[in-house]
């Protein structure tokens, strides 16, 4: 197949990532792969002034740096302007991709030439304003396109079958790269450590793990907590932060933690989970995203969602419990990682590319793809 991602940007995201790494399989299982996007926007002064001011540094306005796309064959073509995609910026192909809400539009205004069109969706970008109803519904709307969706975790594919009847909806779950992210056996760190993402928006819910950090230390006065993330980390915080880290940081971060704390109020999939316990660490998880899906399997613990208190006791049950059972419970965290794999994935997403070619009326289809879930 000749296959063209959309892309609203190519920055250095999970999502992106994703795409990334979807490309490149597809690529090696013998697709014409190409991937059109629109470049990144100059951040507004009055943004730079108030991040400066919150003592947040200076937000990037590019990003020279390498990305995902980097370490693959596929070299994105990045058009000269940020404006919508359309047919002239994007090859005669068996399939067209749009992977973000705002290029959703783009690609079902395509001509037929450019492929059957699909919507790649890796979680519900409401989330990003919510208090913006017009944001809101911009999204909403997109979903009610006439593009066959292919989305990332359950909870997402009963939303869209939910909020945009007629849909056809193939569930593919995200996987875990273990070349990236492994770890050998291994116990528990001599002084209590647990990680996190740091993020500053308010769905990633920074300020729950934070909050049950604290309480966890009423009882764990010498917890250490390792962090890592894309924003200035907040001065003044108890932590060891990592900011734009290389991969194999990430790694090592990760494999450096007695538990992994995962506090999103909202949530596509959620990936930290799956790479933190590739690298055996146990991960403590609100039930957001596929959270309640992958911590079925094992090798973690699902509290309350907006519960400081019940996040704080799990850190404290499990960075005091017994050496022999937390060295069970890192076991069973790499044994659920080792269930989802890349190659995995691309079959599914294969086949959900090909059900668009043969079958291009919409329809819902929830049974579809779930065998990495329900397995």
């Amino acid at each position: 197949m000749r296959i063209t991602f959309v892309l609203p940007n190519i920055d250095n995201s999970g999502g992106i990532r994703v795409i990334a790494t979807y490309a490149e399989l597809l690529r090696k299982r013998g697709h014409e792969v190409v991937a059109v996007s629109v470049p990144l926007a100059p951040v507004p002064l009055r943004r730079r002034i108030k991040s400066m001011i919150k003592g947040k540094g200076r937000p990037q306005t590019s990003r020279n740096e390498s990305t995902h796309f980097t370490a693959t064959s596929v070299i994105p073509c990045v058009i000269e302007t940020c404006r919508p995609i359309t047919d002239r910026d994007v090859p005669d192909a068996d399939i067209v991709i749009a992977t973000w809400w705002e290029t959703a539009p783009w690609v079902h205004k395509l001509s037929p030439q450019k492929g059957a069109k699909c919507y790649f969706i890796q979680g519900d970008e409401r989330v990003l304003f919510p208090e913006d109803p017009s944001w809101a519904e911009k999204v909403r709307a997109t979903w009610s396109l006439p593009l066959r969706k292919i989305v990332v975790s359950r909870w997402l594919a009963e939303l869209i079958a939910r909020e945009a009847p007629g849909s056809h909806v193939e569930l593919v779950p995200n996987s875990v790269d273990t070349s990236l992210f492994s770890s050998g056996p291994r116990d528990r760190q001599p002084v209590p450590t647990v990680g996190m993402v740091y993020a500053n928006s308010w769905f990633r819910g920074l300020d729950v793990c934070l909050a049950a950090i604290e309480l966890a230390r009423q009882q764990i006065p010498n917890l250490h907590v390792m962090a890592f993330g894309h924003d200035a980390c907040e001065p003044g915080l108890n932590m060891e932060y990592f900011r734009n880290p290389p991969q194999h940081k990430i790694r090592s971060i990760y494999s450096h933690c007695d538990a992994w704390l995962f506090g999103s109020r909202k949530e596509g999939f959620g990936l930290p989970i799956l790479e933190a316990m590739a690298c055996r660490t146990p991960v403590i998880a609100t039930p957001a995203g596929a959270a309640p899906e992958l911590l079925a399997r094992g090798g973690g613990i699902l509290v309350k969602p907006e519960d400081p208190a019940d996040m704080a006791c799990a850190i404290v049950g499990l960075c005091q419990m017994p050496a022999q059972n937390w060295k069970s419970l890192s076991d069973a965290a790499l044994q659920t990682a080792a269930a989802y794999t890349w190659q995995d994935a691309s079959l599914l997403f294969e086949k959900a590319l090909e059900s668009a070619l043969d079958h291009p009326k919409p329809s819902v289809n929830l049974a579809t793809s779930t065998e990495m879930i329900a397995g």
